[in-house]
């Protein structure tokens, strides 16, 4: 049976979803891995996101907390709010009490990928505190570190990501993913799945 990866994201703008489906690509390189796309639900009325210019929501299926347990591995995406996941993120987070209270998701691996809207606007900050949610449910957080090599070390270009994981800047929401933050994503994706699989073979 094959090793279940699910990506898991909120995106207003399509930056973080552009992430995701490249980090999906990079899970499904490795041989007797399965990656599955999902949504989170918004919690925005369509009003409020229409005049906020977000485009309308791709097809991708929303996803439930009991859904989680499916899986092998997860990985969260998600942009920053004032260094921090989105609240969108946060309500499903915190819709996951019950599998908290049973700890159904402990010992699975878990990455993190993210976009903000500046430099300095929580590359590494946004991560981080969103470690404390994999922790209260046990999970086990697979950061992609330096393993993307040269990558990691680019100075001449703008470029998001960090050793915690995969990441893009927004700027203003017209700027999207570079080749060299498209790149990071795959090899997160990569590196996460041969991880998740060998948890799973080991289990």
């Amino acid at each position: 049976m094959a090793t279940k990866v699910y990506i898991v994201y909120y995106s207003m703008y399509g930056h973080v979803e552009k992430l995701a489906e490249e980090i999906k690509k990079g899970a499904d390189s490795v041989e007797g891995v399965e990656a599955k796309l999902w949504q989170v639900p918004e919690t925005l009325p369509e009003e409020v996101l229409g005049k906020m210019g977000a485009p309308a929501k791709s097809d991708v299926p929303i996803i439930t907390p009991n859904e989680l347990v499916e899986a092998d591995g997860v990985m969260f995406g998600f942009p920053t709010r004032f260094g921090m996941m989105a609240a969108q993120f946060k309500a499903f987070m915190d819709a996951t009490g019950g599998l908290w209270g049973s700890q159904k998701l402990a010992g699975k691996p878990a990455g993190i990928f993210y976009s903000t809207g500046s430099q300095g606007g929580g590359q590494e900050t946004t991560p981080l505190t969103a470690i404390t949610q994999l922790t209260h449910h046990g999970m086990i957080f697979v950061p992609v570190g330096y393993t993307f090599g040269a990558g990691m070390f680019e100075m001449e270009k703008v470029k998001g990501g960090s050793p915690y994981g995969a990441g893009t800047f927004a700027g203003d929401g017209s700027r999207q993913p570079s080749e060299l933050e498209l790149g990071l994503a795959f090899h997160q994706g990569k590196y996460f799945a041969n991880i998740a699989k060998k948890l799973r073979a080991s289990a």
